[in-house]
């Protein structure tokens, strides 16, 4: 039993980075990107092409994390900045699109069979009684939490962290300060994008697997931690991680793996019915009429 505690908190790892992603930026921007899944995809994917390319492992996950970087500011420019006056749902569904876009190009190149991750940590484990922790599992559990932890420390303790912070109270006054939104709001999409590759990147290692596809489960289920942890925390974002994390993975020990996303949405169902605000959200306040 604990040894799957410890591996429900090894997985949910990989749900962190991409719940504080999607919090980045709903939680600010009040946008649910839906390309954050394709950059997830685009990290572990074109760490996985440069790789067997040749290209020595840190120096293709960086290579990987500057191009869905990049991707990610083609997403800003082209969906929430340019059509920033027009409905709600339009960027919404150009994200969407996004999304699709990225999964056909390297569907088109590489197939839709899912494609061994060559091993770049070597295979060591830790072992603390009869718990098994491996390296690369253990190294995917503190980067998550360090990233965290340092995104945070980045919103509370910098000018430009206060600055994004006074942007997701309200932009108008925002602007009225001073604050330059059209400089912030990129930088907003940079910080995600670079997160959810990180989390495909992280995900590629541990799980020694990549695909076209990769991100669309993924997404649904750090979209459901996101929403368990409370829209708009950054901490949140870890408790619901971890959550999905230990469900999936005491869901395949007890059940067997047909129960997965049962076991997941349904936590999900039960927490919006008993908090629907999640655990750290807060609860919104009617206005009087």
């Amino acid at each position: 039993m604990l040894q799957q505690l410890v591996n429900g908190m090894m997985l949910g790892s990989v749900y962190v980075l991409i719940a504080v992603a999607f919090t980045l930026s709903i939680g600010i921007l009040n946008f649910l990107n839906f390309s954050i899944p394709g950059l997830f995809m685009l990290g572990g994917m074109i760490s996985w092409v440069l790789i067997s390319m040749g290209v020595p492992p840190l120096l293709a996950f960086g290579l990987a994390a500057l191009i869905a970087c990049a991707c990610a500011l083609v997403v800003e420019k082209l969906t929430f900045s340019w059509m920033k006056g027009s409905d709600h749902e339009v960027p919404l569904v150009s994200s969407l699109g996004f999304l699709i876009l990225f999964e056909q190009i390297l569907l088109v190149f590489y197939g839709s069979d899912q494609q061994a991750f060559p091993k770049v940590i070597p295979n060591a484990t830790l072992k603390l009684g009869d718990l098994v922790i491996g390296l690369a599992q253990l190294l995917g559990l503190v980067l998550s939490i360090a990233i965290v932890i340092g995104i945070s420390r980045f919103l509370k303790k910098t000018r430009v962290g206060r600055g994004i912070r006074a942007i997701a109270e309200d932009t108008t006054t925002a602007e009225f300060l001073g604050i330059n939104v059209n400089v912030v709001v990129p930088l907003i999409f940079l910080i995600s994008g670079a997160v959810a590759a990180i989390g495909g990147m992280l995900f590629a290692v541990n799980y020694s697997q990549v695909s076209p596809f990769m991100g669309e489960e993924v997404g649904f289920k750090g979209i459901s931690a996101m929403i368990i942890g409370g829209m708009g925390s950054v901490w949140g974002a870890i408790a619901g991680g971890l959550l999905i994390g230990l469900a999936e993975v005491m869901s395949i020990y007890f059940l067997g793996s047909d129960f997965v996303d049962l076991s997941v949405y349904g936590l999900l169902l039960i927490i919006l019915m008993v908090r629907p605000q999640g655990l750290f959200g807060l609860a919104q306040v009617r206005e009087k009429l």
